[in-house]
């Protein structure tokens, strides 16, 4: 298996994770290998059997991956004694625009090894870096919502917002602030709708969305896209959108797993932001996510220190670091594949002005290829 050599330095927003002590050998032998639709049972058994588990973990995201984005997908299941004690998503992405790319996991908000030890953790690791260099690929990365141990370089550039349930949403509702209350208040009275469901009203959903995207300049995925997740995770899934005279104006599509709701996609229409459409909405997603029984709601990936994460704190939502490494053959920086990258500056100012059926050809062959 490859090495996890981390690179000697790193950009200003990484820091290098310490280098692990060694771990005593197991008398069991430990097995890494891609796993196929016939451990798809047990994959997922183990997957919501631990703790740290998540939606974006479970198995059924390849045929979503594999079926609508055309994306090679790696499920590494570690095995000892024949039972699964570790498990690492990983899809292969093949770009004209970005290079290849091995992620765990692209499209969503976070994925990462799931393992027993970190004596397990690393072994995964070594075989997906292993697989990167066999692939050919310009870099490793993992989303993980938790630190690992190794050398690889780390950016801490985003957090998952993540606020505490109450069975009883009125006690939750009784512990916002004063101020945050009222703004719930002034909203409700815009004469908002909010309605849940899920193919049902997946187009209207779309409509707002690709609105929202445009605005923030960023390519977004074609409408089998978010038809394909819905229709693989239906129990898991819901569609949120919030009407004003039966126009839709913020939408949202959640997850759930684990006891715990994930806020996957969300948006509201440019032009119509002033209405603070948003506090009805996430009142009531938050308000459906108690009723249901859960315990936690991660309102969405932020990055640290911005809008959004300062909208979603005054629901008492606090941020939990996201760890994202890299491994990168023979390079000593780090990829810059985001927003705040400016040589895409010219290209979000185009992308904002383009209409909206120009977006809707162009954005999903692009948006495909930016994990």
């Amino acid at each position: 298996m490859g090495k996890l050599n981390g690179m000697k330095s790193a950009a200003p927003n990484t820091e290098i994770a310490s280098t692990p002590r060694p771990h005593p050998a197991s008398s069991a032998p430990l097995t890494v290998s891609s796993v196929g639709n016939d451990e798809r049972a047990r994959w997922d058994a183990f997957v919501t059997s631990e703790s740290v588990g998540s939606l974006y973990h479970l198995y059924d995201w390849t045929r979503i991956n594999e079926s609508v984005l055309r994306h090679e997908s790696h499920y590494l299941a570690a095995q000892e004694h024949g039972e699964i004690v570790g498990v690492l998503p990983l899809v292969l992405i093949r770009s004209r625009l970005f290079g290849r790319i091995l992620c765990s996991m692209p499209f969503v908000n976070f994925g990462g090894p799931i393992a027993k030890s970190p004596r397990i953790a690393n072994a995964l690791l070594e075989h997906a870096v292993t697989l990167a260099g066999e692939s050919k690929s310009d870099y490793l990365e993992l989303r993980c919502a938790s630190p690992i141990e190794g050398d690889l370089p780390v950016s801490k550039r985003k957090v998952s917002m993540t606020l505490a349930l109450n069975a009883d949403p009125e006690a939750l509702y009784a512990s916002f602030t004063r101020k945050h209350r009222k703004n719930i208040r002034s909203a409700q009275r815009g004469g908002f709708e909010v309605r849940s469901g899920g193919t049902d009203i997946l187009p209207d959903f779309y409509r707002v969305l690709e609105e929202s995207w445009r605005g923030l300049g960023t390519p977004l995925y074609g409408m089998s896209y978010f038809r394909q997740v819905v229709e693989t995770f239906p129990s898991r899934t819901t569609v949120f959108v919030c009407y004003q005279h039966g126009e839709p104006v913020a939408v949202a599509l959640t997850g759930h797993s684990n006891r715990t709701v994930e806020g996957l996609w969300a948006g509201t229409r440019p032009r119509l932001r002033h209405l603070n459409a948003n506090y009805v909405l996430y009142w009531e997603m938050i308000r459906h996510a108690c009723i249901a029984g859960h315990e936690r709601f991660h309102l969405g990936r932020s990055t640290a220190d911005s809008g959004s994460e300062q909208f979603k704190g005054k629901w008492n939502a606090e941020a939990q670091q996201l760890y994202w490494y890299y491994w990168r053959p023979n390079q000593r920086t780090l990829p810059e594949l985001n927003v705040d990258n400016p040589k895409f500056r010219l290209a979000i100012a185009a992308w904002r002005r383009l209409p909206l059926w120009a977006t809707r050809i162009l954005g999903p062959p692009i948006a495909r290829s930016i994990p």
